[in-house]
């Protein structure tokens, strides 16, 4: 009999692939983001900027979560397949996981690893809601962003603090990030870049777009959207138009629909609908992403798009690698190179450091069954050192 924990669930490498490319994603805007120094030297956009921004900006990030929640199901269906309760095993792995995002915080504030587990908290009690339609209900109800619809109806009724600019405008970490050294880079990481990031989760709306998509993700787990018989396929190409014509739509009537909806105008709350609308697209493009992924995937037997999944089954090290390695290429206590690398090396440099990336996870995973960082999150998991090696 195998030990509780020390053998790998049953993969599905699609969901690995969709991960590897949310990985790719996320890596490239933060290339081009330049690890969030381009918010304040604004370098000339051209090309490869809109291409990564209009593909992957708000789109990423999204595919993680949805993973997320999909994981989450995996984890907690398998444990009760065994007869065993997962829930407290769960919230242990989430602490886990804050710990090293913390850390990881503290070189790159920008880290999604510490959002992600402490919104992750929040499915110990969605999952054990039992129907899929309530779920949907809840999902419904992250992706309106109840907090921001009740801001812009507290702006238009005059509340001083509904019009007041965001918090994460004021941001005086940045000038640290961009003159600081080492230490005040990691002091400035303890509380001030945590607290602007925060921040900026909230009153964008991605916590409630987050929280959305774990449910999502639960709920794909729960019909069975990911198993091998392809029962989905006459309702995927279906959504597959619907979303792309419901999101092209939306977007071209996005600013006469706020000129009719706020016919005088929205006082200082504009940003905050213009993030909210925004979000709404981002939404609708993350779902066609997810969509379409799976019909290549399904279409091509996973050609192609297959050499992604190794990268998926390390995001954990590879996310935090990334980090590891170009926060000191373009900050301050490093080379400096927000001052010379514009959009075009950022992406070409990151298409290179990537595929080195996909090499070296292909590579690893012929003698190990975990990544680094994964192997130590599951034994950390479940109290035991669980087996490294394959085969």
């Amino acid at each position: 009999m195998k030990t509780v924990g020390s053998a790998p669930e049953a993969r599905l490498d699609m969901v690995d692939g969709l991960r590897g490319y949310a990985l790719l994603g996320l890596f490239l805007v933060h290339m081009n983001e330049l690890f969030e120094l381009y918010w304040a030297v604004l370098p000339p956009q051209n090309v490869f900027h809109d291409w990564v921004f209009g593909i992957f900006a708000g789109k990423a990030y999204a595919i993680f979560a949805f993973c997320f929640g999909f994981s989450v199901f995996v984890m907690m269906d398998g444990a009760a397949k065994r007869g065993v309760d997962f829930t407290g095993r769960l919230a242990w792995r989430l602490l886990i996981l804050f710990v090293v995002g913390w850390v990881h915080g503290l070189v790159y504030r920008g880290d999604i690893i510490t959002v992600l587990s402490v919104l992750g908290l929040a499915m110990l009690a969605i999952n054990r809601i039992r129907s899929v339609r309530w779920l949907w209900v809840v999902a419904v109800f992250f992706f309106l962003q109840p907090w921001n619809l009740f801001r812009i109806a507290s702006a238009l009724a005059g509340q001083e603090w509904a019009n007041a600019a965001p918090n994460f405008s004021n941001d005086p970490a940045m000038a640290v990030y961009l003159n600081g050294d080492l230490i005040q880079t990691l002091a400035v990481n303890v509380w001030t870049g945590q607290v602007m990031k925060w921040w900026f989760m909230f009153e964008s709306g991605r916590m409630s777009q987050i929280l959305g998509l774990f449910v999502v993700g639960l709920i794909f787990g729960r019909i069975g959207f990911f198993a091998a018989e392809d029962r989905f396929r006459t309702a995927r190409r279906a959504a597959i138009a619907a979303v792309l014509v419901a999101t092209l739509a939306f977007r071209e009537l996005r600013e006469p629909l706020t000129a009719a909806l706020f016919p005088n105008g929205l006082g200082g709350a504009e940003w905050v609908w213009g993030m909210t609308t925004g979000a709404w697209v981002d939404l609708g493009w993350t779902v066609l992403s997810i969509l379409v992924f799976v019909e290549v995937w399904r279409l091509l037997k996973g050609r192609g798009l297959g050499v992604l999944a190794p990268a998926g089954r390390m995001t954990l090290t590879l996310y935090i690698a990334q980090s590891l390695v170009f926060v000191p290429v373009f900050y301050s206590f490093g080379l400096g190179g927000y001052e010379t690398i514009g959009q075009t090396q950022a992406f070409w440099i990151g298409v290179v450091a990537f595929a080195v990336q996909l090499v070296f996870a292909g590579l690893w995973f012929r003698r190990f069954r975990y990544g680094p960082l994964e192997w130590g999150l599951r034994s950390a998991t479940w109290l035991q050192k669980v087996r490294m090696r394959a085969g």
